[in-house]
């Protein structure tokens, strides 16, 4: 799971780029629970909250079977 995890983190990476931000993949679980750090300018943002739950999980668990939740490390 975790090498699809990344895949999909690849996908989205130029988007967070862009914005002058990043996203580092740090662990999967084995209840399906992705630990992820923003970086950057995502790092701080007001909105980073927006970004994980919105965009980063959504399309974790569209793509990924077994992800059951995202959360931020920091």
């Amino acid at each position: 799971m975790q090498e699809q995890v990344q895949e999909v983190l690849t996908k989205l990476r130029p988007f967070l780029l862009r914005d002058g931000g990043d996203v580092e993949l740090v662990d999967v679980d084995d209840d399906g629970i992705v630990l992820i750090r923003l970086m950057g300018a995502c790092g701080n943002c007001p909105s980073s909250t927006i970004t994980l739950k919105a965009g980063i999980e959504r399309a974790l668990r569209s793509e990924v079977p077994g992800v059951t939740e995202i959360e931020q490390v920091f």
